[in-house]
């Protein structure tokens, strides 16, 4: 299983992204999937995630300017990013939550570098 995410860049403050990471080899459940991010010097930490029956939950610092979506056919999620800050600025990351037969199985994408300019 390969977790591909693109859409990471340079915006200004207020500004928007779109991440999107897209799942390949898969051939299990796919319960959840969601997104990270590590800034410099902080730990990893979740922005947001989404079930596949499409509920939600976000960290409260992205509450109400970022939206994920999950398309499920495609095994893809996609996080947009609005009204971004400069705290914004980390690594993020596409996470995936699998099961096959009750075993879980968690993949990890490579991360997309998200940087915000005041």
């Amino acid at each position: 299983v390969q977790l591909q995410a693109c859409g990471g860049g340079l915006a200004q403050a207020g500004g928007s992204l779109r991440l999107s990471c897209a799942a390949s080899g898969v051939i299990f459940s796919v319960k959840a999937m969601a997104w990270y991010r590590q800034a410099p010097g902080k730990e990893r930490e979740l922005v947001a995630d989404i079930t596949h029956d499409g509920i939600t939950d976000y960290a409260d610092s992205v509450k109400g300017r970022f939206s994920i979506s999950i398309d499920n056919a495609e095994n893809t999620v996609h996080l947009q990013t609005n009204s971004l800050k400069p705290e914004d600025t980390a690594v993020y990351y596409c996470f995936l939550d699998g099961d096959l037969y009750g075993a879980a199985l968690v993949y990890w994408g490579q991360g997309t570098l998200v940087t915000v300019s005041s």
